[in-house]
């Protein structure tokens, strides 16, 4: 039996997710169309959400898929990959998200305070990945980054409020 050898693809992460406390999706970006439905999707996150919630483990094999995870006080965040993607890579990702909003949200990574400042996750996430391809694994750079767009729309903002 000839091994079976796989081409190389920059198209590592399948989704990233936040659940919170009850399993409940916060935040969800599907990189491709495994789960194409929401329906298929909620089902998905509620299996992950089952699997995961009760152990200190950090990654976990789901549905043919690698899952990488963490938690914090309230929140649960996945990083999802195929069965044959690097865990390492995954988990980078996982890390750079995590402490990205760390610093933007000043440690207190928590339901409420996330809520609050989506618009600074929105753009993390699509800072750190975009169409499934990693583009950025350092937190620091995110951060400043964000920073950045966040202050060129509000100048916008406050252009567009002047012009009226």
């Amino acid at each position: 039996m000839e091994p079976l050898i796989l081409e190389p693809s920059l198209y590592t992460v399948k989704a990233i997710l936040i659940l919170d406390n009850d399993g409940d999706r916060l935040f969800a970006k599907y990189y491709d169309d495994t789960y194409p439905s929401v329906k298929e999707q909620k089902a998905f996150e509620k299996n992950i959400f089952n699997k995961t919630h009760r152990t200190d483990s950090e990654i976990a094999l789901l549905e043919g898929l690698t899952v990488v995870y963490k938690s914090s006080i309230d929140l649960y965040f996945y990083v999802i990959g195929s069965s044959y993607e690097n865990e390492l890579m995954l988990m980078a990702v996982l890390n750079c998200l995590f402490d990205s909003l760390s610093q933007m949200l000043r440690k207190n990574v928590e339901k409420r305070a996330l809520l609050e400042n989506m618009e600074g996750l929105f753009l993390a996430v699509d800072e750190i990945v975009d169409g499934g391809v990693i583009l950025e694994s350092d937190p620091q750079q995110v951060v400043h980054r964000v920073a950045l767009r966040v202050l060129q729309s509000a100048k916008e903002q406050i252009k567009w409020s002047l012009l009226r």
